[in-house]
């Protein structure tokens, strides 16, 4: 029970309750001001009467005048207007002047004539104000005397309030509409803002891309998914540390273990060193030079391994300077003319002015080692290996090509692929950008910078 009055859906239960009770409010307030012009009415001499009641009570009054003079008919307008405030009369005498009136309709004139009579009565049928017209007293020479009463008091009593006060109750129950609706607007207007700040905290990473913990202020529904945010955030950061320390964990196994490795294959360099020395047959020569072979395979794959390991964990020095790439490019591809050579390798170089690349040199030998090495394990069957360099207005290239049977068909010594795996990181990380264009007559690849 404790849960749901802290909940959102018990806070607008409430209100919606507070809208309901504000409603009763404004129609008690309605009840009480009908059942206050009831007893109003009732206590100013039955104002309630209907019109038949007014008029017949008129003419009785002004029959039962014995002796008819401004003095008497003054006292029966007094209490008639006492009974009747809003009423108007006035008298006529028998000479046809206005000769009394009190409150009466303006523009009266005050000579009477039996044309102004019959106008007068033919205007005031069945209008508004109710009008009673009665001879003073039993003689008709007395002239007539006229009751005014606005057809409004006829009315029922809440009719009567409605045309008093309807302007003010009808703005007094938009009011309590407008208040309920602007209050529903700030109790959701309120939960839109925790949802965006909840949104933004999903969105926001600390320094390790990590999301960020959010303040839970109250305990309704938003409050509790909130505090299942900060519990997936307290996961994930644990997730992560867990994985931060496997992969430390890795590394050092995969740096002992080349460490570990690299120690017998010395030791087995050195013992096929000393078997070459001895008088061999030519199969015996055959098979330590394939030993060899393996051997440097087992070192290079070793020595990528190590560098990989490295690179994943952003810890390969990485020196970057100013460098003349032509320059760089004709002295490495020196070092590696005679591997080529003794493999049969027609080499294809041309060179031309590239300019400077902001780069690595240590990261760039790497990438080319690679490279070339793939084209000596992967391309023999072609023999040729291209190296050129291009300059155009929005790029600079280096282009290294073969005509090898290309990565689509499977070669006898194919790896893991991590020797690609550190070129383009490599390459990446120098900001740099390369292709392969890889077919069934060769390879092409192209190391990219753009201006």
């Amino acid at each position: 029970m404790k849960k749901f009055f802290r909940s959102l859906l018990a806070k607008y239960m409430l209100i919606i309750f507070l809208a309901i009770i504000l409603l009763q409010l404004a129609y008690l307030i309605i009840a009480m001001f009908t059942m206050f012009g009831q007893s109003f009415q009732n206590s100013e001499a039955d104002k309630n009467d209907t019109a038949m009641i007014v008029e017949e009570k008129w003419h009785e009054d002004a029959n039962s005048m014995e002796h008819v003079n401004k003095e008497v008919i003054q006292n029966l307008f007094n209490k008639w207007k006492e009974d009747y405030p809003e009423a108007g009369m006035f008298w006529v005498n028998g000479n046809g002047r206005l000769a009394i009136e009190i409150d009466a309709t303006e523009g009266l004139p005050l000579e009477w004539s039996t044309g102004e009579t019959v106008k007068f009565i033919k205007e005031r049928y069945d209008s508004d104000p109710f009008t009673v017209i009665a001879f003073a007293g039993e003689d008709e020479s007395n002239g007539f005397i006229v009751l005014e009463v606005p057809r409004i008091i006829f009315s029922p009593p809440l009719s009567q309030l409605t045309e008093k006060y309807g302007v003010l109750l009808f703005f007094g129950v938009l009011a309590i509409i407008l208040l309920f609706i602007i209050i529903s607007f700030l109790f959701f207007r309120r939960i839109q803002k925790r949802l965006i700040q909840l949104q933004d905290a999903m969105e926001l990473r600390d320094v390790d891309g990590l999301p960020i913990e959010v303040k839970v202020k109250k305990k309704d529904e938003i409050g509790q998914l909130e505090l299942s945010f900060n519990q997936m955030v307290f996961e994930i950061r644990e997730s992560r540390k867990r994985e931060q320390e496997e992969e430390q964990l890795r590394r050092e196994l995969i740096a002992n273990l080349s460490h570990d490795l690299r120690t017998p294959l010395t030791k087995v360099r050195a013992q096929s060193y000393t078997i070459m020395k001895e008088d061999l047959s030519v199969e015996g020569k055959h098979a330590v030079k394939a030993i060899e072979s393996s051997i440097a395979n087992i070192d290079r794959l070793i020595e990528n391994l190590m560098s990989y390991t490295l690179l994943m964990a952003s810890k390969y020095k990485y020196a970057p300077k100013e460098t003349d790439v032509t320059r760089f490019l004709r002295e490495f591809i020196a070092t590696w003319y005679p591997a080529f050579e003794k493999e049969g390798f027609e080499i294809d170089v041309s060179i031309s002015s590239v300019g400077k690349w902001r780069i690595d040199p240590t990261w760039m030998g790497r990438i080319l080692d690679n490279l070339f090495q793939n084209v000596l394990r992967h391309a023999k069957e072609g023999k040729y290996i291209g190296v050129k360099t291009e300059s155009s207005i929005h790029s600079d290239a280096i282009i290294i090509c073969d005509r090898g049977q290309g990565f689509q068909q499977e070669s006898q010594e194919k790896g893991a692929g991590i020797g690609l795996t550190i070129v383009d990181r490599m390459i990446n990380g120098m900001n740099l950008e390369w292709t392969i264009n890889s077919k069934d007559n060769g390879t092409l690849i192209r190391i990219e910078r753009f201006k």
